[in-house]
């Protein structure tokens, strides 16, 4: 703490980085220069730094002293005062000095012919976001309006414009489409991924293949949770199983993320996970809606989704669920053929209304004969169920050949 620390001790360390920042520019040493540039790492190094400042408080001073220090100023100046109000947790301060210091760092960056302080701007661009959202946040609980990071958002966006170019550099575009991601999903203003997805997927001078892994996953799962919010379920069970596929194994908590989106993905195609799956990553509210997918079981669909309501509203995947319904019907519907089956074979295929509305009276569903005929009528639409209506007698007459398509890993025919 700074009670502990002599004048001199603080002109010391404060002196130490100064030298060390300039060098490790001087070398291209760009794992270094990623580590000065952290403030949400906390470090020892960066707490005792960020003491010394507020002891010494004339940092200014020092840097302006050597042509050494001088000519990083407009980034190692302000990036001080951001470490000191990040100490005390003054979060919308820091931010702001934060910001200024990555703007005068962009300037450098781009100035510089190789890719070698790309880990460094991934830094930058972490920490801008990360501390974008504790500003909010202090500004919130003070009743201001949050705005840093919407501000942070148009910040990136300006490294984006940076990086996509020709040259090594660009591998970092998709690093920082996928911050952008997060700053948007984060804001409610998910529409703007658009344009950074177009230049990404469209854009010549980028090879997707080109990327880092870890980048490929993590933009696989924001865009397939996009496909998910507009009902493209073939892109979004193509996007999400990539990254699923690509994810590092060990990385549960990751995983456990992709497959909250893909489970309801897959189960609308008609795919059902196995229960060691959905215990191993802790996905158990998803056991009762496979459940009465099986069975056919109307009442334990309607209470897993009561159950998990706010959960799954939050995840955004609350309306795929509900439109689970219908497949739940079409196995109740299933059911009921092949019970006929066994008692009267040549009779199989014709369904009386009535039994259906007995079968979900059971299941403490009321519905009359108008309802369950709708459902039906639903269900023959959508290709769900092969046959059609004797209207006068109010039976469902079923094909005798495949009366129930498999979707097959497609979705249900709108």
């Amino acid at each position: 703490m700074a009670s502990y620390m002599s004048m001199g001790d603080a002109h010391r360390r404060i002196t130490e980085y100064l030298n060390r920042f300039a060098d490790v520019v001087s070398y291209q040493d760009g794992t270094s220069l990623k580590q000065l540039l952290s403030l949400s790492s906390e470090s020892p190094s960066f707490l005792a730094l960020a003491d010394a400042l507020n002891l010494f408080q004339d940092a200014n001073r020092l840097i302006r002293q050597a042509d050494k220090y001088s000519q990083y100023a407009e980034i190692v100046s302000p990036l001080f005062r951001a470490m000191q109000s990040y100490r005390v947790s003054h979060f919308a301060e820091s931010y702001q000095a934060f910001e200024k210091s990555s703007n005068a760092f962009i300037q450098e960056f781009r100035n510089w012919e190789s890719a070698w302080a790309l880990e460094a701007l991934y830094v930058v661009v972490y920490e801008i976001r990360i501390l974008a959202e504790r500003a909010d946040r202090e500004l919130a609980s003070n009743g201001k309006t949050p705005e840093k990071l919407k501000a942070a958002g148009s910040f990136l966006m300006k490294v984006f414009g940076v990086l996509a170019g020709k040259g090594p550099k660009r591998v970092g575009a998709l690093y920082v489409t996928c911050q952008l991601f997060k700053v948007y999903f984060k804001l409610g203003t998910v529409h703007l991924c658009r344009s950074v997805i177009r230049s990404i997927e469209t854009a010549r001078i980028f090879d997707f293949e080109e990327f880092p892994v870890r980048d490929k996953v993590t933009y696989m799962y924001y865009t397939g949770r996009l496909e998910v919010l507009n009902e493209n379920f073939p892109a979004a069970d193509h996007k999400l199983s990539y990254a699923l596929s690509h994810c590092d194994p060990q990385t549960e908590a990751n995983i456990r993320m992709i497959l909250k989106y893909l489970i309801p993905v897959k189960l609308s195609i008609g795919i059902l996970p196995k229960r060691t799956l959905l215990e191993k990553y802790n996905l158990i509210e998803y056991s009762d809606i496979v459940v009465a997918m099986r069975r056919g079981d109307l009442r334990l669909l309607k209470h897993a989704l009561e159950e998990h309501e706010d959960r799954f509203l939050r995840s955004g995947v609350y309306l795929v669920l509900e439109k689970l319904e219908l497949q739940v019907y079409q196995r109740l519907v299933k059911k009921i053929y092949f019970i006929q089956k066994q008692k009267d074979p040549s009779k199989a295929h014709q369904i009386k209304l009535e039994v259906i509305v007995k079968a979900l009276k059971w299941l403490e569903m009321e519905m009359d004969l108008d309802e369950v005929e709708c459902i039906m009528s639903i269900l023959i639409y959508k290709n769900l169920v092969k046959g059609y209506f004797a209207h006068k007698s109010k039976v469902a007459v079923l094909s005798k050949q495949d009366p129930f398509p498999k979707l097959n890993g497609k979705p249900i025919n709108s």
